[in-house]
């Protein structure tokens, strides 16, 4: 039975084997399908890129193109333009400049208004003050009026009790 099992052994070996080699093939084999599948979808990936790629270079150079003409538009409607800032700028220049002259001259108006001023400033304040020399003096009158008054006053109440004392004295 040991050569038996010798001859058989070796045989079923064999078939495991043959098996496990199968096996193996078929692993190997979906191995590389899965291999050229992902090779593929790499490949599909840098062409969509590339793509991608060109299509945003188109893009960036219609862009640029406009930008070019957008910017020279301006910059040809800036220079155009210039003539008439230059004009309205030396308008500018010239009515500012007879308002600086006006300015001048009603500074030397004001000027002189100003010196007719002090003088009658003066002349008004010379006759402030004479003003308030009277008024001090009609004080002055006006309280040794009323002191006399006064005196008068004490002097007519003075006469009448002296009157009452007498006519008391010779009533009796």
């Amino acid at each position: 039975m040991r050569n038996y099992l010798k001859a058989n052994g070796l045989r079923w070996l064999c078939y495991v084997l043959v098996g496990l080699l199968a096996w193996q093939t078929l692993r190997l084999h979906s191995e590389q399908r899965a291999h050229q599948v992902l090779q593929l979808a790499v490949a599909n990936a840098a062409k969509d890129q590339a793509q991608t790629g060109l299509k945003s270079e188109k893009e960036t150079g219609n862009r640029e193109r406009q930008h070019a003409a957008d910017t020279q538009k301006a910059s040809d409607e800036f220079t155009q333009k210039q003539p008439g800032r230059d004009a309205q700028l030396r308008a500018d220049l010239d009515r500012a400049e007879r308002l600086r002259l006006d300015a001048e001259r009603r500074a030397a108006t004001y000027r002189a208004q100003a010196q007719a001023n002090a003088a009658a400033g003066s002349d008004l304040a010379d006759r402030l003050e004479a003003y308030d020399r009277h008024i001090v003096e009609g004080v002055e009158v006006v309280a040794r009026l009323r002191g006399d008054l006064a005196r008068r006053d004490d002097e007519v109440v003075l006469l009448s009790r002296q009157v009452q004392i007498e006519r008391s004295l010779t009533a009796d």
